[in-house]
């Protein structure tokens, strides 16, 4: 991996409290920024939280539910008055949802969905962009899906949000490109966190089917989408801007 420098930056990370949050906050901690931490579990976030301490870096925890609007102006006013600015975001709070057939999916399952995945990246987009207008730059990278570049039977709701977390990056990049701010999303196909482990946990026959529809014929680790995370959000990516990045073993390139 690219030893990237993100020294003196401060950095959000929302749903930082396990998975690709947690991973992707490691590894910016290792590349020297300061992290906020964001999560609606406390025990975990804070549990991340003193990892990161420990180890040396500048970390600290906010909880917060990305789908309450008070509670995400509530925290970018908690960032201004902390940090006073806010150099990089990673909008990746995200929940999965039942697994259902479109005809059979309770309406308040479908809005909670909405509400986490899609409705709290647009609420958290809003105020991360005033914060980066103030200060002439920022990077913004949003969690979306290889089922927000494709549909997926069975998971309606999540494939319409991660959809729409695709459409609100390329429309933030071309509306904010000359103001110095770059909005970028990644596309992971099943790796390996609490979201996938969940899923297989009820339907364990899945596993070793979804496998074999990755060409790399593997799982994806959060390290990979870290990984790829801090290069969106480096110099060395400093001309990208509006791109969906599958991080998925070739799962749409074979579709």
């Amino acid at each position: 991996m690219t030893n990237y420098q993100f020294t003196d930056k401060i950095v959000l990370i929302t749903g930082a409290g396990s998975g690709i949050g947690a991973e992707t906050a490691r590894a910016f901690a290792k590349a020297g920024a300061a992290i906020i931490l964001s999560d609606i579990n406390e025990t975990n976030g804070k549990g991340i939280t003193k990892e990161l301490k420990d180890a040396g870096a500048n970390a600290v925890f906010r909880k917060t539910d990305v789908s309450n609007y008070s509670d995400i102006l509530e925290l970018f006013s908690w960032i201004q008055e902390q940090f006073g600015r806010l150099d990089i975001a990673i909008n990746n709070a995200g929940i999965g949802g039942p697994w259902a057939k479109l005809a059979d999916l309770d309406v308040n399952d479908y809005h909670t969905v909405i509400a986490v995945n899609q409705t709290s990246v647009f609420y958290c987009m809003q105020e991360e962009i005033k914060m980066m207008l103030a200060q002439g730059s920022g990077s913004i990278v949003n969690l979306s899906s290889a089922s927000g570049l494709q549909g997926f039977s069975n998971a309606s709701a999540y494939c319409a949000s991660k959809h729409a977390v695709i459409g609100l990056t390329k429309s933030a990049a071309v509306e904010y490109a000359r103001k110095n701010i770059r909005v970028n999303a990644v596309c992971p196909a099943f790796t390996k966190s609490p979201l996938v482990d969940k899923l297989l946990s009820v339907h364990e026959d899945m596993e070793e089917a979804l496998r074999r529809n990755i060409p790399m014929r593997r799982y994806g680790e959060p390290e990979d989408v870290a990984n790829s995370i801090l290069w969106l959000c480096a110099d060395q990516s400093s001309f990208i801007t509006g791109l969906a990045l599958p991080v998925d073993g070739g799962f749409i390139a074979g579709k």
